[in-house]
C-alpha cells in the first residue's frame, strides 16, 4: 500500500477468518505502537501486535476501511459544519494519545481516513514520547507545511505540535490551502490562526480547550 525510505505498509489476510489487518514494517522508535496496544478508541486504529529488533519494527494492526481526506479534497472541499466535526473527532482520539504522552507529529488529510461518519487518524510512525527534559526533537520528522515550526529543531514537539497541524489541516480542508497562502473565513480562520501560531505558548493550551472553541 505504501512504501517510503523508513519502511512499507502491506494490506494482509489472515488465511483462518478471511479478515484484512495492515502490517507496518517501519524504522526507528515504536514505544507509541507500545502504548497503544489493546487500546480501544473509535478515532485510533486498534494494535494488535508490536514486535522490535534492531530498530526494526513490525506492527499489526485495524484496517480502516474508508476515504482518506486526501483523497476526498482532490473532489471537493469541506463545509464548516463537516470541519468542525472531522476536526472534533480528531481532537479526541489525540486526547487520548496525548493522555499516554505521546505526539503524533504528521497529521495531514493522507492519515486521517472517514469510516462512514467516524475520522480516525492513522500511522504513528513519526510518532514519539514527550521527553520534558529534553529541549529538542532527537529526529526530525514530519510532513512540510503541516509539521510545525519546533520539529525542525527550533524547540522540543509536544501536545501543541499537533494542535499546529490540526490548525494547516482545518484551512486546507475549507480553503484547499495553507493558511499562509489563503486563511479561512470568518470565526474558523480566527481559530486556525491561533493554533498555528509560531510561539506554542500562544496556542490552545491542549486537544480539550480546541474542541470547546470549535
Amino acid at each position: 500500500m505504501k512504501e517510503s525510505p523508513r519502511g512499507n505498509v502491506c494490506l494482509i489476510r489472515h488465511r483462518g477468518s478471511g479478515k484484512q489487518f495492515i502490517l507496518r514494517r517501519f524504522q526507528g522508535n515504536g514505544e507509541v505502537y507500545h502504548r497503544l496496544l489493546d487500546c480501544s478508541c473509535r478515532h485510533l486504529p486498534l494494535i494488535y501486535e508490536m514486535a522490535e529488533q534492531d530498530g526494526e519494527n513490525l506492527v499489526i494492526e485495524e484496517f480502516i476501511q474508508g476515504d482518506t481526506l486526501g483523497f476526498l479534497l482532490e473532489g471537493a472541499l469541506f463545509t464548516p459544519q463537516e470541519t468542525r466535526k472531522i476536526i472534533k473527532q480528531l481532537c479526541q482520539g489525540l486526547w487520548v494519545l496525548h493522555s499516554m504522552a505521546a505526539i503524533h507529529r504528521d497529521i495531514k488529510p493522507e492519515n486521517v481516513i472517514l469510516r462512514g461518519d467516524d475520522a480516525v487518524l492513522i500511522d504513528f510512525d513519526a510518532a514519539r514520547l514527550h521527553k520534558p527534559q529534553a529541549e529538542t526533537d532527537t529526529q526530525i520528522l514530519g510532513t512540510t507545511g503541516f509539521a510545525a515550526p519546533e520539529q525542525y529543531g527550533l524547540g522540543q514537539s509536544d501536545t501543541r505540535t499537533d494542535i499546529y497541524s490540526l490548525g494547516v489541516l482545518m484551512n486546507v480542508m475549507l480553503t484547499g490551502e495553507h493558511p499562509s497562502q489563503k486563511l479561512a473565513e470568518g470565526r474558523m480562520g480566527g481559530v486556525i490562526q491561533r493554533c498555528t501560531r509560531v510561539n506554542p505558548a500562544k496556542r490552545y493550551k491542549d486537544v480539550l480547550r480546541l474542541m470547546e472553541v470549535l
